[in-house]
């Protein structure tokens, strides 16, 4: 019984969901089930918070391997946490929004953790180039045809390409290596995109009716039945 009444509730909240979409009179109790799922949301970001403080603090105590960056997650989640809570430092008081100018919670957004992330990007540009290399090595007609492309590309995204194709006359403009560019972005890249989005949406079609319909339980836990 303890797996049945998940079930159910999976099968109702999601025909509804699909119902409120095809049907208008069902409209408000699809919004009404979107407040309810806010809700539960809002209880498994206490969990997940209670579960960041388990496991780190574990490592802690222990003394795992590497238990220095637990104590800074840690450090850095309480003290997010009590600035955004508390609004600390913020003009318009506990009634003012938590991200307004001035608060600490602001200010350790946009001094640490945008400092952070811009770095990691940047760290991650070097990775890109290096699986970029390693996948543009022209071995196949298909890996020739994506260093062609990509090349092409690179080129017209700098003024470089600009001059180096701006001889050729406005009535074969489309030769000119940033039309090419253009034309390569908008054109067979934009196809495969949408190759791309609709396989995915067949993909989250058949898991959601594999859901509803009971057959996929993995979020149930180990099913033995």
């Amino acid at each position: 019984m303890k797996r049945q009444i998940p079930l159910i509730i999976a099968f109702v909240v999601g025909t509804v969901l699909i119902l409120s979409v095809f049907f208008p009179p069902a409209e408000r109790l699809g919004e009404d089930f979107s407040i309810f799922f806010d809700i539960i949301a809002v209880f498994a970001f206490f969990l997940g918070g209670g579960n960041l403080i388990r496991m780190h603090g574990n490592k802690i105590y222990r003394k795992h391997k590497d238990w220095g960056f637990s104590a800074v997650t840690l450090g850095g989640f309480f003290i997010m946490l009590i600035a955004g809570l508390f609004k600390l430092w913020n003009p318009g008081g506990m009634s003012g929004d938590v991200t307004g100018t001035g608060s600490l919670f602001q200010m350790l957004y946009d001094w640490i953790f945008n400092p952070l992330g811009a770095t990691m990007y940047a760290l991650l540009a070097f990775y890109v180039a290096s699986a970029s290399y390693r996948a543009f090595r022209a071995k196949n007609r298909e890996a020739t045809i994506l260093l062609i492309a990509a090349f092409i590309i690179l080129l017209g995204r700098t003024p470089i390409g600009i001059y180096a194709t701006s001889w050729i006359p406005e009535s074969f403009s489309f030769l000119q290596i940033p039309n090419l560019a253009i034309w390569i972005m908008t054109s067979p890249n934009l196809a495969g995109q949408r190759a791309i989005m609709i396989g995915i949406a067949l993909g989250v079609i058949s898991m959601s009716l594999r859901l509803i319909l009971g057959v996929e339980r993995t979020y149930l836990g180990v099913d033995n039945d």
